[in-house]
C-alpha cells in the first residue's frame, strides 16, 4: 500500500460510497485491486478490456491500465482470467507481471458481439450507486460559503450591498436564483462571477455504468481539471475537478435535458444540467430558448424541490440521480411572459438588477477606463451623461465598456493610441446607438446637405 495514502472510518456512512482515504490534504477514492472489490463491476470491465483489446494489434499491461484508469493489480487479473479463456494470448513478457498480448479470433468474435452492444472505449465506468453516494459525500462535506467569498468573486462588478448579500444566500444555500430586469446591466455576469464563490474541488467519474449501459459524465468544455501528482493508489476513473460552470442559452431543447444518446459509441452523454452537479448551472437569456418557458420550468420543479432529477434509457429503464447545483435563472423579458407566481415561489432567491445610478456609472466608466489604460479628460464623463438625458436614455451598466471599445476602434482605424477625448466618444456613441432622428422643425431649418438639391425635387 502506498504509504502517502492512508485509510480509516468515514464518518459519513453510505454501503454504496467507495473506499475514500487521505492523500496528503487531500480526500481521494481508492484504486480497487481485487475482483472482490469490484464485484458488481467485474463482468462490465471485463467486456470492455475485450472490446480495447479488438481495437489495437497488439498492447501490453500497463497501456491496458492506462486506457481504462485500472490500477496494475486489477487489469492484471482480468487480462489473466481472459488469456485462460483463450480470448487474447500472451506474446512475451518484459518483466514480472508486465507482458505483451494480441487478441485471439475468438475473442474479436466476442469484442464485435459487444460493439454492437456498446462501442464506448475508455475510461472504465463506475456504478450509478457508487457516484451517486459520492456525491452524497461531498455535498456533505462541501465547506460552506462566507460572506468574504461572495465579495471576492463579485470584486469585478459594482453591486450594492443587497445584491451581492441576496447572491451569496442563493450560494451559500444551494437554492435557486432568479435575476431579471432591463437588458445590459450585468445580470449573465453576476452569474458567473458568483460561481468564483464556491468554495473546493469535486471528484467525478469519467463515466458511470448503468447494467450495460454507459453515460459519460466528464467533459472537457465543462469540467476544469485540477492538476495532481496522485499515487497508483488512486482510483483514476474518478477525475478531480473545479466545481463546474455550465450555461446554456437561446440553443436550449428539452431533449438537452435528458441523456443524450450516440448512435456511434452506442453510449449515452449526460445532459449540461448534470454535469453541472456540484456547481453553477445558468439558464441565460431565458424565455429565448427553442422551448416554451413553462415546458422549461416544469422540467426543472422536481430537482428544484427534491434535489434529485429523473433519467430514462432508450429501453424505458428509469434512472433518479442527486442533483445539486445552483441554479441560476436570467432573464430580462417582462415576468408576466416567461413565468407565473407558482414558479417564482419555488424558486429560492429572487434579484432584480437594474439600471446603475450615475454615480454607479461614473465609477463604471473610471473602473474600465483603468483597466484599458486610458486617461480620462476633464468633463467628459458630465458630457456623456448629460447626453444620456437629453435623449432620455436610460443608463446601462454595459454602456461604459462598449462606448470605451467602441472608442479603442475609432482610434485604431485613425492610426493613434485609444483616447477619450469628445470627438472620440462621440463617433463611438453613434456608431452604438445611432443617430437620433430630427424631428419636424429641424428638419424645416437644416439647409440641405447638396445645395444643388431644392426642396420637392426627385
Amino acid at each position: 500500500m502506498d504509504p502517502r495514502y492512508v485509510f480509516g472510518d468515514d464518518p459519513f456512512k453510505d454501503p454504496d460510497l467507495p473506499p475514500i482515504g487521505k492523500v496528503g490534504d487531500l480526500m481521494a477514492p481508492r484504486a480497487p485491486q481485487t475482483f472482490e472489490e469490484v464485484a458488481a463491476e467485474k463482468e462490465s470491465l471485463i467486456d470492455m478490456t475485450i472490446r480495447l483489446a479488438g481495437t489495437v494489434a497488439r498492447f501490453d499491461t500497463e497501456w491496458a491500465s492506462k486506457q481504462l484508469h485500472l490500477s496494475l493489480p486489477l487489469i492484471r487479473l482480468i487480462l489473466n482470467q481472459l488469456s485462460a479463456e483463450g480470448l487474447i494470448e500472451e506474446l512475451w513478457q518484459t518483466k514480472e507481471g508486465f507482458s505483451h498480448y494480441r487478441i485471439t479470433q475468438q475473442g474479436r468474435d466476442l469484442a464485435v458481439r459487444l460493439m454492437e452492444n456498446c462501442a464506448y472505449v475508455g475510461a472504465a465506468p463506475v456504478t450509478l450507486e457508487a457516484y451517486a453516494a459520492m456525491l452524497r459525500w461531498q455535498f456533505a462535506t462541501t465547506p460552506q460559503v462566507k460572506p468574504q467569498d461572495v465579495t471576492a468573486a463579485l470584486g469585478g462588478m459594482i453591486v450594492t450591498k443587497k445584491t451581492a448579500q441576496l447572491a451569496g444566500l442563493a450560494v451559500s444555500s444551494g437554492r435557486s436564483l432568479f435575476v431579471y430586469g432591463p437588458p445590459g446591466n450585468g445580470k449573465s455576469t453576476l452569474g458567473k462571477l458568483i460561481h468564483g464563490a464556491l468554495p473546493g474541488d469535486y471528484w467525478i467519474p469519467y463515466t458511470i455504468a448503468v447494467g450495460n449501459s454507459v453515460i459519460r459524465v466528464y467533459d472537457r468544455l465543462c469540467h476544469e481539471v485540477i492538476p495532481l501528482d496522485l499515487p497508483q493508489s488512486v482510483d483514476r476513473r474518478w477525475v478531480r475537478v473545479r466545481r463546474p460552470f455550465v450555461v446554456v442559452g437561446g440553443e436550449l431543447t428539452i431533449e438537452m435535458l435528458d441523456l443524450i444518446y450516440s448512435p456511434v459509441l452506442k453510449a449515452y452523454e449526460a445532459p449540461p444540467h448534470l454535469k453541472s452537479n456540484g456547481g453553477v448551472f445558468l439558464v441565460d437569456d431565458f424565455g429565448r430558448e427553442r422551448i416554451e418557458p413553462e415546458q422549461l420550468l416544469n422540467r426543472f420543479i422536481t430537482p428544484m424541490e427534491h434535489s434529485v432529477d429523473y433519467f430514462t434509457l432508450r429501453t424505458g429503464q428509469k434512472l433518479q440521480l442527486p442533483l445539486r447545483h445552483v441554479l441560476i435563472i436570467a432573464t430580462n423579458l417582462g415576468l408576466e411572459t416567461v413565468t407565473d407566481p407558482a414558479f417564482l415561489r419555488r424558486m429560492g432567491y429572487r434579484l432584480y438588477l437594474g439600471a446603475p445610478s450615475p454615480e454607479q456609472y461614473v465609477i463604471i466608466f473610471k473602473a474600465y477606463a483603468q483597466k484599458v489604460g486610458a486617461a480620462i479628460p476633464d468633463g467628459v464623463i458630465e458630457r456623456l451623461l448629460a447626453r444620456y438625458k437629453e435623449q432620455d436614455r436610460e443608463l446601462r451598466a454595459c454602456e461604459p465598456r462598449d462606448l470605451i471599445e467602441r472608442s479603442r476602434d475609432v482610434c485604431k482605424f485613425m492610426g493613434r493610441p485609444l483616447e477619450l477625448t469628445s470627438k472620440v466618444l462621440d463617433l463611438a456613441w453613434i456608431g452604438y446607438f445611432g443617430e437620433t432622428a430630427p424631428t419636424a422643425q429641424e428638419r424645416a431649418t437644416k439647409a440641405p446637405d447638396n445645395p444643388n438639391m431644392v426642396e420637392g425635387a426627385a
